[in-house]
């Protein structure tokens, strides 16, 4: 699928019906997280139903900023990345694989966003969408005065099971310029691109 084809976009409230008609109103995405999955810890994500997830994320949505980027080919939504301030997914603050280093400073968090998932339609798949949405992910960030990028990939060192590529894959962020800075799990490298 050539770039060209391929437009990118905020996610803006008039752009809502385009996100539920990729995600699949009844489907919700992946298992109908409705990308609420990093805001959440995972007691207060179980504690939610697909529609209440559906709607915590459609306020994201409606009142900024905005949670992600979709793609479009034909004026039709074919892929979504999601993003934001580090600080706003307590689940990726706070998880062991990609809670933020050590000898991260307060000041260098503040100015960290992170890549927490990805969702592209069936159909439009392997066909070089991740690559387009990351590398359009890190310069919206760059505009909303990110310093730094993170995010927390899978291997593709062996066939991923269902659903595990949501978090991206390692060497799609490699060639997008991010460096591993930690593995605290085997398969799960936390990457950081420097802005």
């Amino acid at each position: 699928m050539p770039a060209a084809e391929i437009s990118i976009q905020t996610l803006t409230p008039e752009r809502w019906c385009d996100l539920v008609d990729l995600f699949g109103p009844e489907r919700g995405a992946n298992s109908g997280c409705w990308c609420m999955w990093p805001f959440l810890r995972g007691k207060d994500w179980k504690a939610l139903t697909r529609e209440e997830r559906r709607d915590a994320f459609r306020n994201k949505a409606m009142n900024g900023p905005a949670p992600g980027l979709l793609a479009y080919r034909g004026g039709q939504a074919v892929g979504w990345v999601a993003l934001g301030p580090r600080e706003n997914y307590a689940r990726f603050q706070l998880s062991k694989v990609t809670r933020p280093l050590e000898t991260d400073s307060r000041e260098l968090i503040r100015s960290t966003f992170a890549v927490t998932c990805f969702y592209v339609r069936s159909g439009h798949r392997k066909a070089g969408l991740m690559p387009l949405l990351l590398a359009a992910a890190v310069d919206h960030a760059g505009q909303q005065g990110a310093k730094v990028v993170d995010a927390c990939p899978i291997d593709a060192d062996k066939p991923s099971q269902w659903g595990e590529g949501f978090v991206g894959f390692t060497p799609v962020f490699r060639r997008g310029g991010f460096e591993e800075i930690a593995r605290r799990s085997p398969r799960r490298p936390l990457m950081r691109r420097y802005l």
